[in-house]
C-alpha cells in the first residue's frame, strides 16, 4: 500500500571467508549457530546444568548432532546482577576437559568464551578452533597477541568498562553509532597486534552495557554496522531484555528468542549465538530461505 515503509531485509549479506584449522569456511551463504555451552555454575540461564564435565560434553554433542555449526564453551558466567570473577585455575579446570574431549569426539569447530588469553591458550592446545571474547581484546594484555600467534578467528564483542562494570548503567546519544565507532577501535586494536583481518567476527554485545531499549534499538539498526566490513555475530538468547519487554522469566523466553534471532539474521548476522539450538535452527533456516540463502 502507499505510504507503507518496506521491511529493510539485509538480502545483500556479504560473504567472508575464515580460515578454521587450515580450512576456508564461507560466512554468508546461510547463517551459522552458535550453541551456548556454559560450564559454570551461575549462568543466567542454564548455569549449573553442565557444570559437570560429562554432562558439559553430553550437550556439546547434543548441540553438534542438532545441527550447530559452533559449539561455544565457557567457563566464566558473564550473567548480570554481579558474577563473580573466576581465577585462571579455575576456569581451566572448567573449561579444559570439555574441549578436549568434544575434539576427541566430533569434528565440530569449538569455540572458547574468555576474557583470559592463558585459557584461551590451553583451549587452543586442547583443540578449540577460535577465541570469543567479550572484552574484544580489552581485559588482557596478552589476549591480542595470542590470536595473532595462533592465526584462529576471534569475536569481538561490544562492551563497556571492567568485568564488574559490564552490566553498569549505559548511557548512550547514538546507541547503533557509538556500538559502531567502539567496534571500530577494537578492529583496529586487534590489527595493530598484527591479527589477520579476515580472521575477525565483531558482536554488538546485546545485553552488555545496554538497557531493553539499547539492546532493541542495536537488533534494529543491526545492518548499519555492515559497513565495519566484517561478519556480525549476534547473541540475544535469553537475555533481559526480552524478560523486560515481554515481562517473562528467562525461562519462559524461547518465543521472543525466536523473535530476536530472526531479527538478528533478517539484519545481516553471520552467526547467531543460542541456548537452543535445535528450535533456533528452524528460525534461522526459514529467515535464510527468505533471504534466498536456503
Amino acid at each position: 500500500m502507499a505510504g507503507e515503509v518496506p521491511i529493510a531485509w539485509h538480502a545483500s549479506r556479504k560473504r567472508y571467508c575464515l580460515t578454521l584449522r587450515g580450512q576456508d569456511c564461507l560466512l554468508g551463504a546461510r547463517t551459522w549457530v552458535m550453541g551456548v555451552l556454559n560450564v559454570t555454575p551461575d549462568s543466567f540461564f542454564d548455569g549449573g546444568c553442565h557444570f559437570d564435565t560429562q554432562a558439559a560434553v553430553a550437550h556439546g554433542l547434543a548441540m553438534f548432532a542438532a545441527g550447530a555449526d559452533v559449539v561455544d564453551v565457557g567457563g566464566e558466567s558473564t550473567r548480570p546482577g554481579g558474577a563473580a570473577r573466576v581465577d585462571v585455575p579455575t576456569e581451566l579446570d572448567r573449561v579444559v576437559p570439555v574441549v578436549r574431549a568434544l575434539r576427541e569426539r566430533s569434528s565440530g569447530w569449538i569455540s572458547v568464551d574468555t576474557t583470559k588469553a592463558a585459557v584461551a591458550q590451553a583451549a587452543l592446545d586442547a583443540g578449540a578452533d577460535m577465541i570469543n571474547d567479550v572484552s574484544a581484546l580489552r581485559f588482557d594484555s596478552e589476549m591480542a597477541p595470542l590470536a595473532a600467534r595462533r592465526d584462529v578467528p576471534v569475536v569481538l564483542m561490544h562492551s563497556r568498562g571492567s568485568f564488574d562494570e559490564l552490566h553498569g548503567p549505559p548511557h548512550y546519544g547514538d546507541v547503533a553509532g557509538e556500538i559502531a565507532t567502539e567496534l571500530r577501535e577494537a578492529l583496529t586494536r586487534a590489527e595493530q597486534a598484527r591479527i589477520r583481518t579476515s580472521q575477525i567476527l565483531l558482536d554488538p554485545g546485546i545485553g552488555f552495557a545496554k538497557e531493553a531499549a539499547h539492546s532493541l534499538e542495536a537488533l534494529r539498526r543491526l545492518d548499519e554496522l555492515a559497513a565495519l566490513d566484517r561478519p556480525l555475530l549476534v547473541g540475544p538468547s535469553r537475555k533481559s531484555f526480552i524478560g523486560k519487554t515481554l515481562a517473562r522469566p528467562v525461562g519462559e523466553r524461547l518465543m521472543g528468542t525466536a523473535a530476536a534471532v530472526a531479527a538478528a539474521v533478517l539484519g545481516g548476522a553471520h552467526v547467531v549465538r543460542v541456548h537452543d539450538v535445535e528450535a533456533m535452527l528452524d528460525v534461522v533456516r526459514l529467515c535464510d530461505a527468505m533471504l534466498g540463502q536456503a
